[in-house]
């Protein structure tokens, strides 16, 4: 068996292009375009790339882009200052501080001063109480992401058996909430957990979500499984997964390091962006995402 290869690539970009045609909905209804600001506080390269792209990409899909760049002296109360002026903004749809932010930042405290809903990022703890009691609310970009892969492969994922590999606050739990929203039978396995390939052998679904290279190896997998990589780790020999490429010898179906799980991030948070912004005006998106 040789599993097939997900492109979320491309997959982003049909999701992307749905999100432009809902811009302009919105900009001929409500006579503006939906606004997306995004705050990077100090000079980390990494967040400055992810922030350059995320401009990008908010500009290419018709929406306005404002951005704050800010020293990374930045006191908390400067920060949270800025954030109360972007929550009352009503040019501004969504809001995302970029993380991690300056070790003298307290992240939580700044999470939950962004207005639940223009959460676009989908970790203020109000969205987190939404999405676990089944109530609207923003998801996390990455693990909706990945659900809308997952629907897209498998079509109706009711009764599957999901194993999700990894507890974070950004993917793992919410992971778990979309699969049971979607009818999955879920279990959530982390450091842990005992036999983890044993748990991870009867699943029909696997998300890794743990940060550890190649951690899931092709023995652990069902056969015909359908497999979701979170992971992106730097070795010696470049950027790999959590899950060990050999999988692919006993899956069904797999995402790549890079080209698979990543590029969804960027379309889903557009995608939250443009949600935000019709419901603040009140319109009904001809195609919803």
């Amino acid at each position: 068996m040789t599993a097939r290869i997900i492109d979320g690539k491309a997959f982003a970009a049909d999701v992307r292009a749905q999100v432009a045609e809902g811009v302009a909905q919105v900009a001929r209804e409500a006579g503006r375009k939906p606004g997306l600001a995004v705050v990077l506080v100090g000079e980390d390269p990494a967040s400055a790339v992810y922030v350059r792209s995320k401009g990008k990409a908010t500009v290419a899909a018709g929406m306005e882009s404002i951005e704050h760049r800010l020293p990374a002296d930045t006191t908390q109360d400067m920060l949270e200052r800025l954030v109360d002026q972007l929550n009352a903004d009503p040019a501004v749809d969504g809001i995302l501080v970029q993380l991690p932010l300056p070790g003298h930042l307290d992240e939580s405290a700044i999470i939950t001063r962004i207005d639940p809903d223009k959460d676009v990022d989908g970790f203020h703890p109000v969205n987190a109480g939404r999405l676990a009691t089944g109530l609207p609310g923003f998801v996390p970009c990455t693990p909706y992401g990945c659900l809308l892969l997952l629907r897209d492969v498998l079509g109706d994922l009711s009764g599957k058996d999901a194993v999700v590999i990894g507890r974070s606050n950004i993917v793992g739990k919410p992971m778990a909430q979309l699969l049971i929203g979607d009818s999955c039978t879920v279990t959530v396995a982390h450091s842990r957990t005992r036999d983890l390939p044993a748990v991870v052998k009867r699943a029909d679904i696997v998300v890794a979500a743990v940060g550890r290279a190649k951690m899931v190896k092709p023995d652990w997998i069902k056969p015909g499984a359908t497999l979701i990589d979170v992971g992106i780790n730097r070795t010696d020999e470049g950027l790999v997964g959590d899950i060990d490429p050999a999988c692919a010898d006993v899956a069904g179906a797999m995402t790549p390091v890079p080209g698979g799980v990543g590029p969804m991030t960027i379309a889903v948070l557009l995608r939250n962006t443009l949600v935000s912004a019709a419901r603040r005006e009140g319109i009904t998106l001809a195609k919803p995402i």
